[in-house]
């Protein structure tokens, strides 16, 4: 009797071994086809980001025709992304810098021999023709708005735990309180004033949209309304007048097409951030490094 026992227990710490073992494998193939693996497909995010041309492009480019750039928005790729990652298998997505999942996970981004991505970016702050006129102290503070990679990422970071937005701005605000003190500055207050400021649903700028919109409202006075739009209409309702700013112009490539279409019915500010990127990025378990080895040889 004693012998059975030992006999089964030696065979249930041998199951969970080879379990444990198995749990902790990477769920990649590095035999098979980084095609097959993803079944072709690319995952991306809303249709009108620039982000999507250009990776659209990118297949072009690369002659991989046999890929499919799979449109959604950024909380289902991210989605995406989480479920893959947890279970180590093979995924690759439209990425970009500063966002809070490079903090979070382990990713990397392919290379781009063609260069079809660009260089580093950077996030402008646009606004209306006329609010230096009509609005002065909004506009200053606009103008002096300027951060880092690594403050975005904390704003991120903490509304992806699961803090609203509105509540991750004022706890950034209350920890860099000389950093804000310097945007608003000598700056009149502007009681009860009404601005409008739009944004993409992208993690990055409902971050520093819902930061500056805290920074006016707590510190100037101002009632400031949000406008969630895609790309397109973002740039439409500044050069029409019917949003007063933007903090989330990416550029010179991502934005490029609207930047150039309205050109002379805005006014550029300049960068509030540098130092952004995009590409398809992927885990850094995979076993791949370039967008070339996305075409099967």
């Amino acid at each position: 009797m004693k012998k059975n026992k030992l006999f089964f227990a030696t065979v249930g710490l041998i199951g969970m071994t080879l379990l444990a073992a198995a749990c902790g494998q990477k769920k990649t193939d590095s035999s098979a086809f980084i095609g097959d693996q993803v079944k072709y497909e690319i995952i991306g995010i809303d249709p009108g980001a620039g982000i999507m041309k250009t990776t659209a492009q990118a297949l072009k480019d690369y002659d991989l025709s046999d890929w499919k750039l799979v449109e959604g928005s950024g909380t289902a790729m991210t989605a995406a992304f989480d479920k893959a990652y947890k279970a180590q298998m093979p995924i690759i997505i439209t990425g970009w810098t500063p966002h809070w999942m490079f903090s979070k996970y382990d990713l990397k981004y392919l290379e781009d021999p063609k260069g079809v991505y660009g260089g580093d970016e950077q996030i402008h702050t646009i606004a209306r023709k006329g609010l230096k006129t009509d609005q002065p102290s909004a506009y200053t503070v606009l103008d002096r708005f300027e951060w880092t990679p690594g403050d975005m990422e904390k704003v991120m970071l903490a509304i992806s735990d699961g803090k609203k937005p509105e509540e991750a701005a004022v706890d950034w605000i209350k920890d860099n309180g000389g950093k804000v003190d310097e945007w608003v500055k000598d700056v009149p207050k502007a009681e009860g004033v009404k601005l409008k400021l739009a944004y993409v649903a992208w993690d990055s700028e409902i971050a520093s949209t819902n930061l500056v919109k805290a920074v006016l409202e707590s510190r100037l006075g101002f009632k400031v309304d949000l406008l969630q739009v895609e790309a397109g209409p973002m740039w439409a309702g500044i050069a029409g007048g019917d949003a007063d700013a933007i903090v989330a112009a990416w550029l010179p490539t991502t934005h490029k097409d609207y930047y150039d279409k309205y050109k002379d019915k805005f006014e550029d500010l300049g960068p509030n951030l540098s130092g952004t990127k995009i590409g398809l990025a992927v885990p850094k378990y995979m076993e791949i490094g370039s967008i070339e080895d996305l075409k099967k040889k």
